[in-house]
């Protein structure tokens, strides 16, 4: 691996978090009688908060304030943190944590770009609380995927420009955000199969032989 750093996503990429995304939003468009389900929640991964609600609310015949959405989302949120409660170090892969501990054994510097403000939370739940040298979440951007902001930030915050730093993403929004940053990109899943990602791969011990 040419790059000094590598930023990985959080969700699909360190952990699974998706059921407890589509659990929470699906009890608060039920109570909106709103249709909603797995293939609409597919649209919602590297969305922020609010951009997912909008997407949702395709679906809603009424009209909702701005308030109201604000409500909505928050309502979700706190359905959604109630289940991350369910997270341990347990909800770590082995693979995962041994292919972190060797990139970090070879001197790379490794960061977290993520859309979600729930980061930490997801964070400490898995036990990996202080593990890396940069976090930048949905708490410190104003743009979500596929912007690229989550990203720089991060990249900033390791000290390094983006052609030092490889991306790790399974979402094509997330692939499209790298794309935009000036990142080579390793994808993983769905964002395999992006047309610009520069390395793909099948599970994230691949990273080891880029």
């Amino acid at each position: 691996m040419k790059q000094n750093g590598v930023i990985f996503d959080l969700d699909g990429v360190i952990c699974f978090t998706d059921k407890y995304h589509y659990q929470a939003w699906k009890v608060m468009a039920d109570a909106e009688n709103i249709y909603f389900d797995e293939i609409i929640n597919n649209r919602l991964r590297g969305v922020s908060r609010m951009a997912s609600l909008e997407i949702i609310l395709e679906r809603s015949e009424k009209a909702y304030t701005e308030e109201e959405k604000k409500a909505l989302a928050e309502k979700k949120n706190n359905i959604y943190k109630e289940l991350l409660n369910q997270m341990s170090p347990d909800d770590l892969s082995d693979e995962v944590k041994n292919t972190l501990d060797e990139l970090r054994e070879r001197g790379l510097k490794l960061a977290i770009g993520s859309s979600s403000k729930n980061t930490r939370l997801i964070l400490s739940r898995l036990g990996l609380s202080d593990y890396f040298d940069a976090i930048s979440d949905g708490t410190n951007i104003t743009h979500s995927k596929p912007h690229p902001e989550v990203f720089l930030m991060a990249a900033d915050f390791l000290g390094m420009k983006p052609e030092e730093c490889l991306v790790v993403e399974d979402a094509r929004a997330g692939i499209d955000a790298a794309v935009a940053g000036g990142f080579e990109s390793a994808g993983i899943g769905e964002a395999a199969e992006h047309e610009a990602v520069t390395y793909p791969i099948n599970r994230i011990a691949d990273l080891l032989k880029i």
